[in-house]
């Protein structure tokens, strides 16, 4: 990651709304491509194994086969629409505030930044995301999942009634307010401050250990590898938090899955009944979704997309 100079500079060197459209145009490009593997990554995390070792999918690739062959091609879709649309906020807000905070936290012009600060800018950087990412995971796992659950109730003699993103949002909105769309903040928060926390200071540095143009910049086929190996390294570190929180968002279950009270509870219960591998289920979905993710965005970012259709150096 190039290094940012001073405060004082900003009008000049720091201009945000480049950054911000960068960010957008990143989240909106990795989604796209990468939304299929998403799906199958809940619907794993979110099933639960019967008494008896049942379980509705046995592999990352049994899952997408039995998914696709069930809904179809768009059926690998189900949550992109609400997700595409919050991407662009949650993707602007996390790379242009890292980036803001590395930049109040230089110690000088053509300094690297210590780890600690750049770890802290990091942190900073996923707690402020929260306020978006929240109600866009609710929001998108109750549609990803969904396929998984009908198939569940169905095989019990039950039906589950469809829902679309909309009509959910006026539910919760109506049942609990605004605070009904933010399920699950505090392990959304968990899982996001400590994945920026991993992704962005090893970033910087695999990013600054390749080559460079003249005027300072990253190519671009540095800052994807750069991204993608960042991406999937903290990706893996911190899937058990986002099987906590995938599970926690779940509003409808399949039936005779339990129902959790908090972060605690949804731990507790998790590793009496399924044990430690339970916090590693998609896992490996995981790595492959964030990698292209974050390899695609930071690739845009850094090319400066934005600055051209702006007309920006």
């Amino acid at each position: 990651m190039a290094q940012i100079d001073s405060p004082k500079s900003i009008p000049d060197q720091f201009k945000l709304l480049p950054k911000i459209i960068n960010g957008g145009i990143a989240g909106i490009i990795g989604v796209s491509v990468v939304f299929p593997l998403d799906l199958v990554k809940t619907r794993l995390q979110n099933q639960v194994i019967g008494p008896n070792g049942e379980r509705m999918y046995s592999s990352m690739f049994d899952c997408f086969k039995k998914t696709y062959k069930a809904e179809g091609y768009f059926g690998m879709y189900k949550g992109s629409g609400v997700n595409i649309l919050l991407i662009t906020p949650e993707k602007a807000i996390k790379l242009t505030a890292n980036d803001t905070f590395r930049h109040y936290l230089s110690t000088g012009p053509g300094q690297q930044l210590p780890l600690q600060r750049e770890m802290l800018a990091g942190g900073l950087a996923g707690a402020c995301q929260i306020v978006i990412t929240t109600p866009m995971e609710l929001l998108k796992i109750q549609m990803q999942d969904a396929g998984r659950v009908a198939a569940a109730a169905k095989e019990s003699g039950k039906t589950v009634p469809k829902v679309s993103a909309l009509s959910l949002t006026k539910d919760l909105l109506k049942q609990r307010g605004i605070l009904g769309l933010y399920q699950g903040t505090g392990a959304t928060a968990l899982r996001d401050v400590t994945f920026s926390i991993i992704y962005f200071p090893l970033f910087a540095r695999l990013n600054d250990l390749g080559p460079k143009r003249e005027d300072g910049s990253s190519v671009f086929w540095c800052s994807f590898l750069a991204g993608c190996a960042a991406g999937s390294t903290a990706a893996l570190l911190v899937n058990p938090f986002d099987v906590i929180k995938t599970r926690l968002q779940a509003i409808k279950k399949a039936p005779g899955e339990p129902s959790y009270d908090g972060v605690l509870d949804c731990i507790k219960k998790t590793l009496v009944n399924e044990g430690p591998t339970a916090f590693f289920k998609g896992g490996a979905c995981r790595m492959i979704v964030i990698a292209p993710l974050f390899g695609i965005a930071q690739t845009v970012y850094y090319l400066g997309v934005a600055e051209r259709i702006l007309g920006l150096k």
